[in-house]
């Protein structure tokens, strides 16, 4: 599809922006980006075009792309001078899907909110490496080679801090279980988070 934009097929971008809109909104929200979420990943998808020369060929467009993104979401929140706390984030979250099915029971919907809460104030007190890593792997579901990728990190690195960030969660949440995996609403899921 790359060979078809450089073609100048503009459908063919029309196509790629399309296909990946919804995870570059999920990324930019859960990197800070808030209510700006949507313009980041305009200008996002705007730097990508402009830097299409620049792709390698055989590369994966959406580490590629969200690393654009989450570039331009640090810049965004610098630019503004602010970050975005804690309920912002759940906020933005919570606007970006529905956290729970309204078939759900209402006392497990009630503890669910509590450890995504829970969750999400522990992720805050990570350091920004720890946090992305943590969220590109777990609340954006991608595997370790696209994680690397995205952040422009070896493998190692990403193995290394994730390993870390999680004993670190694990000691901020004492009933965390890293063995457990984030799915992207910040809910854990039981097994082996892929690892």
């Amino acid at each position: 599809m790359i060979a078809r934009v450089r073609a100048g097929e503009p459908e063919a971008y029309a196509d790629l922006v399309r296909a990946h809109t919804g995870i570059a909104l999920r990324a930019a929200r859960a990197l800070g980006a808030g209510s700006d979420a949507e313009d980041v990943v305009q200008q996002a998808f705007f730097k990508a075009y402009c830097s299409l020369g620049r792709f390698r060929d055989g590369a994966a467009f959406r580490p590629w792309l969200l690393s654009i993104v989450a570039n331009e979401t640090r810049n965004t929140v610098r630019t503004a001078g602010r970050q975005r706390s804690l309920a912002d984030r759940e906020a933005a979250l919570v606007e970006a899907e529905p956290l729970i099915p309204p078939t759900a029971d209402p006392a497990v919907a009630a503890l669910e909110i509590e450890r995504r809460v829970a969750l999400l104030g522990a992720l805050e007190q990570l350091s920004e490496e720890h946090r992305l890593v943590v969220t590109y792997r777990y609340l954006l579901e991608m595997d370790e080679p696209e994680t690397a990728a995205a952040l422009g990190w070896p493998r190692g690195t990403v193995k290394s801090r994730l390993s870390r960030a999680l004993r670190k969660l694990g000691r901020l949440l004492p009933e965390f279980d890293p063995g457990e995996s984030l799915d992207r609403r910040g809910r854990r899921r039981g097994g082996d988070g892929g690892e």
